[in-house]
């Protein structure tokens, strides 16, 4: 039985969200969890929506929501925004506490939406937020970025395919490690340090990699382009490649199957 993952995009209808130079959030977050739930479903995750057009519902109404269709997850995605325009820029996650798989999830998605370029701002504990507090279930509320930063736009705009990838990739990775999604071929392990749809973001990764002597590969499939080092028969080997990299500055996540 597939696992699923009710998506919320943050505001919407009568409720903009930030607003930066005609901008608005409520766009930029319906679009962007469009896109990480068609990923998700590619995947065989049951995805469930709080909404797929410009409406607005209470966070409170979006929770329950989550809750009466018995979702495995919830994960809302907002844009973040500062008081002064171009302050700050980077991405964060939001949870209700740091423990447990929501804590895990909110990382993995931090870590792969840093090598898309964001700054990864970090987790924060967020107890009073409605959508944290009031989810029956593990929630994560991530901030892609900050829509009155002019940097973090046009990364946004330029890289829109790699981010909801890479927020894909987090809730996945998470399920993997959880053992929530089925991998192909257990047993054996790999370390994975990027995945994109842009095959020049990947080839770029693994030419930095091979020039460190990390024995970096490319495998696509379904239009992913997957940069990973080494096949490994054990966990504490993957773990061993994984620390290189880490010291090395990559951000990664071991991959079995």
């Amino acid at each position: 039985m597939p696992y699923s993952i009710m998506l919320d995009a943050g505001h919407g209808g009568r409720d903009p969200g930030a607003v930066y130079n005609g901008r608005q959030e409520k766009d930029d977050t319906l679009a962007l969890t469009l896109a990480v739930g068609e990923l998700l479903q590619d995947r065989g995750v049951d995805v469930l929506y709080t909404r797929t057009t410009d409406v607005y519902e209470s966070p409170y109404q979006k929770a329950m929501e989550a809750n009466e269709a018995g979702a495995d997850f919830f994960i809302s995605i907002h844009r973040n925004s500062s008081p002064e325009p171009n302050t700050y820029s980077g991405v964060e996650s939001l949870v209700f506490d740091k423990y447990g798989i929501s804590l895990e999830m909110a990382e993995n998605i931090n870590e792969q939406l840093e090598t898309v370029g964001f700054v990864n701002l970090g987790v924060k504990e967020r107890p009073g937020l409605v959508v944290l507090r009031r989810t029956n279930m593990p929630s994560v509320l991530v901030e892609a970025g900050f829509i009155n930063s002019d940097t973090d736009n046009m990364l946004f705009d330029n890289n829109f395919d790699d981010i909801a990838l890479a927020i894909a990739e987090g809730i996945l990775n998470t399920l993997q490690m959880n053992g929530d999604v089925p991998s192909s071929a257990p047993g054996s392990y790999t370390v994975q340090a990027g995945a994109f749809r842009n095959s020049a973001y990947a080839d770029r990764l693994q030419q930095e990699l091979l020039e460190q002597d990390f024995p970096a590969v490319i495998s696509q499939n379904n239009g992913l382009y997957r940069v990973t080092t080494g096949t490994f028969p054990t966990l504490d080997e993957a773990a061993a490649m994984e620390r290189r990299l880490k010291r090395a500055g990559y951000q990664t996540v071991i991959v079995s199957g």
